[in-house]
């Protein structure tokens, strides 16, 4: 099945997608700049960045519409960049957004539309993927827009369901890809596979918050955020194998080819791949660079050192000695003036900064050359044949030698390289990134620093004490400093010494109560900023003062819980060391009052069995009532003891050892049992997988086993008075129900379609002639769109060669149902039924297509209905005289 797309530029694809909304009461804003006003956010990773504040209703936009091309930066797939079709570090994110405007089903229209008319992608080679429980989505792409259900995929919450943050605004999306190969049929429809699919736009609905809990309750105002790649988008359209050789990238890599000598297109691929780097990463350092960011050791200033580093690596691979990034930001300026005018504006500060850190950078890189023979020297001398994991790391990280050139240099010496030890030193600076990452309060953190030195780092008493008497060092209310605050005031308390343990080790923070003279502080969460415990609290009665002695006391039940939920994960951690794999190794965790969670590295899913006797395993472990042995030693004798340190911890000289002797020893400095006795129960929620090569396992235990188990029981005995069976009969009894459910639907599907084709027979008799064709447009009462679809197919086959079909129905109130069904000769007169259809069915409000021969379309207004099935006789008649 071939298909030449209409070429478009780069240029022309990002302005045809900013007319196309502005069109439609969009309005048009520039690119925020790179550096996003959120302090919490180190660089703009999405279109929707520099709407943060409306969505999360901090502000209130100027308009009910807008559309931007947003230029972003992502640097969590570097590694990839090159390698694959796709991954960049700079890219172009198209995108039109709704602030309690229009919704779902307008957004699925204009998506489509846009896909389908003005850029001219054949519906058929379209696919979609909605989220799983996302039934109003489905329905639309399927009735409204008319997708076939093979080419609906629903997916699950890792792929399809988008948040802002653990809590806050969240909702479903809806992706559409393009198929490269339609070909290969509609069956086993497989969109993880890139050699066929690729995506190309994201609608997201914004619909519910999220609270700390989890719960979902619906928005008021209900957002829309979309995306569609620029560089996706310009792949497909012109027909070129990946986003490096579209017009947006190739030009770069093309002079960088030009000043190394070679050809791109003779090129091995190994060569084709740094070509791809340079193309990459010129474009985001020219950006970064005019958006006022300098090349430093921290934060956005170590992002634009890093990229240009491998700039100027990558130049070096493919032979290019002197400098040369100025060369290849002005072609990367020239292609992006137009819809950047800063770049220009900015080009001697571009360039300055350029020469400048290339040509530190060859200096260093000539250090590092004469480093790493100071490594091969030494390890011919130890009588070794492998360079270790940490000296290839420290070459890649302080001295910008990428692995490769390391294992390149090694081979010609007749020398290895550990590459898992170099793994694993990569992932410890890719946890650190993470962690400094991590968003805090920023206000409370600025606070504290300017009182840092006036005040003591908090005393931490919650290993021994459940209660203690402290002193109001610090009292906040929004972030801001207080002498003193009354009831009803939410406030932020720092106290010299606390048993309240603070967030930390995926551990929750406590619960509790702080009292003092006529004074009662609700503490909802606890967090540790610096050295300092910050309580996060609510004033009940009376009022509050720094200097105050109070009374601090933790909720001993919600403690308990999170004793038996911490300990679970070591000894669930334990467990599958000794079932699965020894060499599993933790990448996250949470420890909840009603729950854990625990994330770790495996490259399979775990069988049924497995996940039996790890539950069995912790269980047994659990009833032989081992005590633990807490103890604080250095940090190597705890390492030389075999120790495991906790994700996500820091850890200084002296560290916290938790020993379950024989069955768990890890660091951490969280909170547990004394014996594994007290967790009581163990048990296994589920089991699955969170990204590539990492599983989570979710479990309930301990007191949090009885609310587990009672919800259960309660929905078990509902379904059971229900259907008036036994609990243990009720897997039979709805397997039997959904059996006669399908089979009724099957009646019912079968018995719309014979009265649909009872109700389209006597419709023969209006077929009007124009020339040598054949054409019926009517409109049948209350008829769904598949039997709609039906009767359009039988009734074009009645008529014979040059008929055209359009019929139209309400199937329900506020719903118009449009098929349109054209023989070969109709196509051959230039009339493509999906086109045709999805222009009619704006007049009703809404939108569709499909392939030239069968198409179907949907809309909101049934008044509109007479009026567009008017249109379409009309257009009929024009189009066959």
């Amino acid at each position: 099945m071939s298909f030449h797309p209409q070429y478009l530029s780069g240029n022309e694809i990002r302005t045809l997608f900013l007319d196309f909304y502005a069109q439609r009461g969009h309005q048009i804003l520039p690119s925020a700049s790179l550096v996003p006003e959120d302090p919490t956010v180190l660089l703009t990773i999405a279109g929707m960045v520099p709407f943060k504040p409306i969505f999360l209703g901090q502000r209130t936009s100027e308009f009910k519409r807008a559309t931007t091309s947003q230029k972003c930066i992502r640097t969590n797939d570097i590694e990839n960049v090159g390698r694959t079709k796709r991954h960049h570090t700079f890219f172009e994110m198209l995108g039109n957004f709704s602030f309690g405007d229009y919704f779902k089903e307008q957004a699925i229209a204009w998506g489509w539309e846009i896909s389908t008319t003005v850029f001219n992608l054949p519906p058929e080679r379209l696919v979609v993927s909605v989220y799983e429980e996302d039934d109003e989505a489905y329905a639309i792409w399927r009735d409204k827009i008319g997708v076939p259900e093979k080419r609906i995929k629903r997916m699950d919450a890792n792929d399809n369901f988008w948040a802002m943050g653990v809590t806050g605004p969240c909702g479903p999306c809806s992706e559409i890809y393009y198929d490269f190969h339609p070909e290969r049929g509609d069956d086993n429809i497989d969109l993880e596979d890139d050699t066929r699919f690729i995506e190309f736009y994201n609608l997201v609905f914004m619909q519910y918050n999220r609270d700390a809990e989890g719960k979902l309750t619906p928005l008021a105002n209900k957002n829309i955020d979309t995306g569609m790649g620029l560089e996706r988008m310009a792949q497909i359209l012109q027909g070129v194998p990946n986003n490096y050789e579209t017009d947006l990238i190739f030009p770069i890599i093309k002079k960088a080819a030009e000043i190394a000598g070679i050809d791109y297109t003779q090129s091995d691929e190994k060569t084709k791949v740094s070509l791809k780097v340079i193309g990459d990463h010129v474009r985001a350092v020219v950006h970064m660079i005019a958006d006022e960011i300098r090349a430093s050791n921290v934060g956005r200033g170590y992002v634009l050192r890093r990229l240009i580093r491998r700039v100027v690596r990558h130049g070096r691979l493919i032979g290019i000695q002197g400098e040369f990034t100025t060369q290849v930001a002005e072609v990367a300026i020239s292609l992006a003036e137009d819809a950047y005018p800063n770049l220009r504006q900015r080009e001697n500060s571009i360039k300055a900064e350029l020469q400048r850190e290339e040509s530190r950078f060859l200096q260093t890189l000539e250090r590092g050359e004469k480093l790493l023979e100071e490594i091969i020297a030494k390890v011919k001398r130890q009588g070794e044949t492998e360079i270790s994991g940490e000296d290839a790391f420290t070459l890649f990280d302080t001295y910008g030698f990428p692995l490769e050139l390391t294992q390149e240099i090694a081979e010609e010496n007749n020398l290895t390289v550990d590459v898992s030890g170099f793994d694993a030193e990569m992932e410890k600076q890719r946890q650190r990134a993470r962690e400094a990452h991590a968003t805090i309060d920023l206000t409370v953190q600025g606070s504290l620093d300017k009182l840092a030195e006036h005040i003591h780092a908090t005393e931490f008493l919650g290993y021994t004490q459940s209660a203690a008497t402290g002193k109001v060092e610090v009292l906040l209310v929004d972030g801001v400093c207080e002498e003193e605050a009354e009831a009803g005031t939410d406030v932020q308390i720092v106290l010299d010494k606390t048993p309240f343990y603070a967030e930390s080790g995926g551990q929750i923070g406590d619960k509790g109560y702080i009292t003092g003279v006529g004074v009662v502080v609700t503490i909802n969460d606890v967090k540790k900023e610096s050295d300092f415990y910050v309580h996060f609290g609510h004033i009940e009665r009376g009022t509050l003062r720094v200097g105050d002695t109070v009374s601090a006391q933790i909720d001993r039940a919600c403690r308990r819980r999170l004793q038996a939920n911490h300990t679970a994960t070591h000894l669930l951690q334990a467990a599958l060391k000794k079932i699965v794999d020894d060499s599993i190794s933790q990448a996250g965790s949470l420890v909840a009052f009603d729950r854990l969670r625990f994330d770790f590295n495996c490259p399979r899913p775990l069988t049924q069995e497995e996940i039996q006797q790890i539950e069995e395993q912790v269980n047994t472990w659990i009833a032989e009532a081992h005590s633990a042995k807490v103890a604080i030693m250095p940090l190597a004798e705890a390492k030389a003891k075999g120790a495991i340190a906790m994700f996500g911890e820091k850890y200084g000289e002296q560290v916290r050892v938790i020993d379950f002797p024989s069955v768990s020893m890890e660091l951490c400095g969280g909170t547990h049992v004394s014996n594994t006795a007290e967790i009581g129960v163990f048990k296994i929620i589920s089991e699955s997988g969170v990204a590539s090569g990492v599983r989570r396992i979710e479990a309930v235990s301990g007191p949090a086993i009885l609310d587990y188990l009672n919800v259960r029981d309660t929905v078990v005995k509902d379904l059971s008075d229900r259907f008036k069976v036994k609990p243990e009969e009720l897997p039979d009894r709805i397997t039997i129900l959904q059996n006669e459910l399908r089979t009724t639907q099957k009646e019912l599907e079968t018995l719309k379609s014979q009265l649909a084709i009872a109700k389209s027979d006597s419709l023969l008799q209006t077929v009007e002639t124009v020339g040598d064709y054949k054409i019926l447009v009517a409109q049948l009462e209350d008829v769904d769109a598949q039997s709609l679809q039906t009767a359009a197919e039988r009734l074009l086959q009645k008529l014979g060669s040059g008929a055209a079909v359009v019929l139209g129905s309400v199937p329900e109130p506020g719903k118009v149902s449009l098929v349109a069904a054209f023989s070969p000769e109709v196509n051959k007169k230039g009339l493509q039924a999906g086109k045709f259809i999805g222009a009619i069915a704006k007049i009703c409000g809404g939108g569709g297509g499909g392939r030239p021969n069968l198409a179907q379309a949907g809309g909101r207004d049934a008044s509109k209905l007479p009026e567009a099935l008017e249109k379409a006789r009309s257009e009929l008649k024009s189009g066959l005289a």
